[in-house]
């Protein structure tokens, strides 16, 4: 004799499904066609805070839409109860966009959300994005690689389970570029915590602020003064830094130069 009950829930749990779309740095026009797609489509779209206006506004007025905005020490939503909801509301048989800055698989806690839909028998598609990192840079003009300056590059974050407890140990200096998600607040922190694992304190730093967005900001100093620049300059999230000979590449406005010179010091 068929369990009706058991069947149903077996139906609903084969058909679920949530796509992990990655939005990008923020320009529109830097979406994949298979996520822009997908925004028209979704019957509920669970996006992060930094997901700009521009792209939330290319899915119809109807779409549901749940933010779960995450700032420094304060969450909307927690990410059990994130992961929680994109469960359920597959299971309902909605489409459910999880729609994440960048990349959902660079700092974005979409390996978490995955592994915890598949537990729970949802199937889950990812749709890359451009993360910060490749989006800000090329604003920038500033290539993370180059043959004359770097030949590897290395992701960190700058906020991330105790900066104390990350080894980046050899990840800056010569030949290298480090790019650091995150970081601006900690940014005095990650000066000392980079010199005193053998970085320069003249090793040049580019601060990348607001990428791809009109009031973007590309901003070069000494890794010594970082930490002041970004009181000078006011720099908020979000904002990337890129720590290596690399940050003299491209257009960024040379701050430390421009700081030396109004303080009267030869440089």
């Amino acid at each position: 004799m068929t369990n009706n009950h058991s069947f149903e829930k077996h139906s609903a749990s084969s058909q679920a499904i949530v796509y992990l779309v990655g939005a990008g740095p923020g320009d529109p026009e830097l979406l994949t066609l298979k996520a822009a797609r997908l925004l028209t489509e979704a019957d509920i779209i669970v996006h992060d805070g930094l997901v700009s206006e521009e792209i939330l506004a290319m899915a119809p007025a109807t779409t549901k839409r749940v933010s779960v905005a995450k700032k420094r020490s304060r969450h909307s939503m927690s990410q059990d109860k994130i992961n929680a909801l994109l469960i359920a509301e597959a299971l309902k048989g909605q489409k459910v966009v999880r729609l994440k800055g960048g990349d959902p698989f660079i700092f974005g806690r979409g390996g978490e959300e995955a592994s915890d839909c598949m537990k729970a028998g949802v199937t889950v598609e990812v749709v890359p994005g451009i993360s910060a990192a490749l989006g800000c840079s090329a604003q920038a003009k500033m290539p993370l690689t180059h043959r004359d300056a770097s030949s590897a590059v290395s992701f960190v974050a700058g906020q991330c389970k105790g900066l104390s407890d990350q080894n980046w140990s050899g990840l800056a200096g010569a030949g290298r570029t480090l790019v650091i998600y995150m970081g601006v607040a900690n940014a005095e922190a990650i000066v000392e915590k980079l010199i005193a694992d053998g970085a320069a304190p003249d090793l040049p730093v580019a601060i990348l602020e607001n990428g791809t967005r009109d009031n973007f900001r590309a901003l070069q100093t000494l890794l010594t003064d970082l930490g002041d620049l970004v009181k000078r300059e006011n720099v908020k999230s979000p904002a990337l830094l890129v720590v290596g000979e690399v940050a003299r590449y491209g257009d960024a406005q040379d701050k430390f130069r421009e700081y030396a010179q109004m303080a009267g010091v030869e440089f």
